[in-house]
């Protein structure tokens, strides 16, 4: 099989090749395209990737493109994971918000808004192109936001693109793993939207183990999530959030405790030194992509975890793997017909009632040769209903005004966010963003 990956110049291109790397039963990937807009970004990950492949009998092919057209032909299935621009407009995405009083944050409130303007043209043209190339592709969609994007593109290819995420099943295994379970033995009842869901049960043999869970401080203080919420808050829940939700639950502290540096500046400074190096020693690549990693994984939310006392993220969960193994996981049960319960983002139809059919949401499903079946979920009570369908209703504007170059739906989807407090401040949040984003003010021109 041949497994095109868009944005193969990113780094953690790297992850997803040591998964294909341990992946030996048939069909496998024979061959990997990388295309990347960055011939030199394509350069740095193909030295890491070749150190990667030493010492293995047969790896997979490694060949790079800066063009799209040629990644996607007779590919079996599409690894999307782009961004569009790059780092310095993540960057933009936090200061703009923040200079605002507002949360810098990726993927949540109006970072994400914003990231999600600039990605859903560029997103649709490439499902377009899948359709036109690759026509019976699978493509598996890492872009964020990754219910926005996915969304987006469900438009020209349908449930034939599946968004994934990896804070679902690293929540499902940290509290399996606090119960002492095997968290391949456990049912988890889980629904959302990415970056915004709960779990809300814990089956295993039967039962339900979530309220043992969740009553019990020692078990709760092993749980990521729980440290960083607070125990008593995730008991008046009655749920385990998602660690995205601490930016609605607790808005002004994580607004309060981002100082000097961004998250985004920071990744700006470790992946510029891992690009360099990996350019001028290209032997010394693959340590110096781990020292990256390393130094990016430890670093994941630690101000939100200093500032409620969190602590260190554990070795464990450092160790786990994430989206990497979600993708090639799902691409196996596709490709192989192994049948496999997994929580992905996928049109919702009827299984989240309160949602449009058309939405994007996050909750588990039943993957096989044959595709990707949502599986029913109870009703979202209304503290989380009601989030959900607000957060949806932003994404599915923000949708709107990417494919029409709106910028009046575009101050809406600002406006109607949570996290943003009036019409007001969606209007100086689009104009900060268009001043220091070219590629948002491409779509949206003054």
């Amino acid at each position: 099989m041949r497994l095109a990956v868009l944005g193969g110049g990113g780094f953690r291109v790297p992850l997803v090749y040591g998964a294909l790397l341990r992946d030996t039963a048939e069909p496998r990937v024979r061959e990997v395209v990388l295309y990347d807009v960055s011939p030199e970004r394509l350069e740095a990950v193909s030295h890491v990737l070749r150190g990667l492949a030493a010492g293995h009998d047969d790896p997979p092919l490694v060949r790079t493109t800066t063009d799209l057209d040629s990644a996607l032909r007779e590919a079996a299935f599409v690894f999307s994971a782009i961004r569009v621009g790059g780092l310095a407009g993540r960057v933009a995405d936090e200061r703009v918000a923040l200079e605002l009083g507002l949360l810098g944050q990726e993927t949540t409130g109006p970072g994400g808004v914003a990231f999600g303007l600039r990605t859903v043209p560029v997103a649709v043209h490439v499902a377009e192109r899948v359709a036109a190339l690759a026509p019976g592709a699978w493509v598996i969609n890492f872009t964020n936001p990754a219910g926005m994007i996915t969304e987006a593109m469900q438009r020209v290819l349908g449930d034939r693109v599946v968004g994934i995420c990896d804070s679902p099943i690293g929540l499902v295994r940290r509290a399996a793993a606090a119960l002492g379970l095997d968290p391949a033995r456990v049912s988890p009842d889980y629904v959302g939207l990415n970056h915004l869901g709960w779990l809300r049960g814990l089956t295993y043999e039967g039962r339900d183990v979530l309220p043992r869970l969740l009553a019990d401080d020692a078990l709760l203080r092993q749980v990521e999530e729980a440290r960083l919420l607070g125990p008593d808050w995730v008991r008046t829940l009655g749920a385990l959030p998602n660690e995205y939700l601490y930016y609605y639950y607790f808005t002004r502290e994580a607004v309060a405790s981002t100082s000097g540096r961004t998250r985004g500046e920071s990744l700006v400074e470790q992946q510029d030194r891992f690009y360099a190096a990996a350019l001028a020693r290209p032997a010394e690549a693959p340590a110096a992509w781990a020292r990256a990693r390393k130094e990016r994984d430890t670093s994941y939310m630690a101000e939100e975890r200093d500032a409620t006392g969190a602590g260190e993220r554990s070795a464990a969960d450092l160790e786990a793997g994430g989206y990497e193994g979600i993708a090639l996981a799902l691409m196996a049960a596709i490709a192989r017909g192994e049948p496999a319960t997994m929580i992905l983002n996928v049109r919702n139809g009827t299984a989240v009632a309160g949602l449009p059919p058309d939405a994007v949401v996050e909750i588990p499903c039943a993957v096989d040769g044959s595709g990707v079946r949502p599986l029913a979920a109870g009703a979202p009570s209304g503290r989380f209903l009601g989030l959900m369908q607000q957060v949806k209703a932003v994404e599915q504007t923000a949708v709107e005004a990417a494919l029409t170059g709106s910028s009046r739906l575009a101050v809406a989807a600002f406006a109607l966010h949570p996290l943003v407090d009036s019409v007001s401040t969606g209007r100086r949040l689009l104009d900060g963003y268009r001043a220091r984003i070219p590629e948002l003010a491409a779509v949206f021109p003054a």
